[in-house]
Parts: C-alpha cells; structure tokens; sequence
C-alpha cells in the first residue's frame, strides 16, 4: 500500500496529468461534476457525482454528413484513443460501469463506449461519510474498498492507495515517485468503523427477495403500479441521476453546410420516449413508470444472473421532488410499507 498527504495531493493530481488525462469532480458555477483537471481547479473529492458520463457522455457526436449536390460523404466521430484517468468514483457507481458494459459491450458492439472503458483507467474511493440515503450493501458492494483499478482511501489526513488490476498497476509505476511506502493499519481501522456504521444505516436492511421469487408476469399485473405511478410527475430527474440509466435519444442538427448526428442521454419516464410515426408503445405514465423499475428490479436480474440494475447510490432518493424512488417501490410491492 502507498500514501500521499492530502495536503500535498495537488503533487499526485500533477503527476497524472503528465502522463494520462485526468478527470475528477471539480465545481463548475454551482455545480460539481468530473472535469478536466488544472492547477487551478476546485476539487471536491466530497463530492458524490455520478462518473457515468465518463464513458457514456450526456452528449456525444456519432457521424457528420456532408453534402456537394447529390452527393454525400460520411465522416464517423473520433473514438476515444488515449489513456485517461477517471479519480475519485464511488463504490456504487464503480460497480455501475459492470451493469453498463453488459449493455454496450454485448453483441452488437457500442465501439465509442468500448474505446473509453479501454483506455479509462478508474481510481476508486472508499466512503468514509456514507449518506442515509445509501443502501449498495443490498447489492454485495463494499463501500470500503470499492471495484476499480485503483482503490483509495482518505483516512487521518492521507490518501492511501493500492492497485487493483493491470491497468492499476501500470498508473502506479507512472506516478509511484510521489507517493510513499505505508502499511495498511489505518485503512484498516477506518473500514472497520464505517462498516459498523453502514449496518445502521435507515435501509441497511432492504429486502429485493420477492423481485426475484416471484413471477414477472405477477409483478407487472400488480394493482399497486397505479397508485405509486399516479405520484410521479415524469420530470425524469431518477434517470439522469442514475448511474446505470442507459437510454439515449439519435438526433440529427442541420449546421448549414452538412448534418451532425449525436446522441444525448434520455428518459424512459417521458412522453416521446421512442416515439416513431404510429406514436409510442407506452402511452400512459402508468406504463412509463411500471417499465422504469419492471427494468430495474425484474427484467434485468432475470437476464444477467440475479443482479440488478441498480447499486444503491440514494441519488433517486434525494433528488426525486415527490419522493418517489425505487425503494418505496421495492418496499410497496415486496409486501412491506414505505
């Protein structure tokens, strides 16, 4: 295991950037999300943003069309071809990036996802102050040395770090002459205190056995979908605060002189989601509702091995202005009151 002070963590940050890109949670306005780091940068390791967009960018260019009389010409966007570092992702959102890979990374191949987890290098840290709102315990993750090539830990006014895969390993050697030799006793002791304070946690104890017990065709033809979805305002605030979320929008914008094709993060909570000439399949929020969490707690866990589409974060439940969330609805349907 190696160390830095965290007073002198701008040395670790410098050395990174000499030799991969690195992108980790700064403020931006009122704002806080990863962004490119500079000596001038307000970092907030604190912070508890989703790093999804990382590898799968709220806004990403996929091809240009251009025109000379009838004739048209395709130019296909660059792909991410250089290594970069993605610092400071949290135990839950680190295991998001496996949930999303069995999406773009099954057959056919998303290429512009594979080139960014290919050359994304993810430094982990480990939660020291986890929220109320937590409950990635559910899900087996261990919010005290989370999945990623590189974990971390602030414990005592020091970073701590240890490489986790081959990727990890090679970062460790570029910027190993800034950290220093430690043993792990204080790492240890830390884990050990937030792990006492995880078990009493509000939702430490959530219950997502009846999802997987129970037949799907049951699940969806449960009365209470329309009581619970009546409370939704479809603002679709869950799904972009979702680090597994992966529905996105194909557009085309006229720039005057050629078309510009892009894709942009969507919502399955909203009213045009797939919408095509007929219109769209889901035409209630009822529908909208019951496919958001059918997906998340039913339909995903019976395709990949039991494992959900979620990790736990809480952000749904923070950020959702009518207080609706998955857990409400996991507790609703699994026979316990919210």
């Amino acid at each position: 295991m190696l160390k830095i002070a965290m007073s002198e963590i701008s040395r670790l940050f410098d050395a990174i950037q000499a030799v991969d890109e690195l992108y980790l949670p700064v403020e931006k306005g009122n704002e806080v999300e990863f962004g490119l780091y500079s000596a001038d940068a307000k970092v907030r390791l604190d912070a508890l943003k989703s790093a999804k967009d990382m590898f799968f960018p709220f806004q990403e260019d996929l091809m240009k069309f251009h025109m000379d009389g009838k004739k048209i010409s395709v130019e296909a966007a660059a792909k991410k071809d250089k290594d970069f570092v993605v610092f400071g992702v949290r135990a839950c959102d680190a295991r998001s990036f496996s949930i999303l890979d069995k999406v773009f990374l099954a057959d056919p191949v998303d290429t512009y996802y594979q080139a960014r987890r290919e050359h994304g290098i993810v430094v982990s840290m480990a939660c020291h102050r986890p929220e109320e709102t937590c409950f990635c315990s559910t899900f087996g993750i261990d919010a005290t040395k989370p999945e990623g090539d590189v974990v971390t830990w602030i414990a005592e006014d020091t970073l701590y770090w240890e490489a986790q895969t081959e990727k990890g390993e090679g970062l460790t050697k570029k910027v190993e002459a800034v950290l220093a030799e430690s043993d792990s006793k204080a790492v240890e002791a830390q884990q050990a205190a937030v792990k006492e304070i995880l078990k009493k946690l509000p939702l430490a104890d959530l219950d997502l056995s009846y999802f997987t017990s129970h037949p799907e065709l049951e699940i969806f033809k449960r009365e209470e979908w329309k009581e619970l979805s009546s409370h939704c305002l479809g603002c679709g605030t869950c799904t972009f605060v979702c680090p597994t979320c992966q529905c996105y929008d194909v557009r085309d914008y006229d720039t005057g002189h050629g078309i510009e094709r892009y894709r942009c993060w969507d919502s399955c909570m909203y009213r045009d989601f797939t919408m095509m000439a007929h219109g769209t399949n889901r035409k209630s929020q009822v529908e909208r509702f019951r496919q958001r969490f059918m997906h998340k707690l039913v339909y995903n866990p019976l395709r990949n091995d039991g494992e959900f589409s979620c990790v736990g974060c809480g952000r749904c439940l923070k950020k959702c202005p009518n207080s609706l969330n998955i857990v409400k609805v996991a507790k609703t349907l699994g026979g316990t009151q919210a």
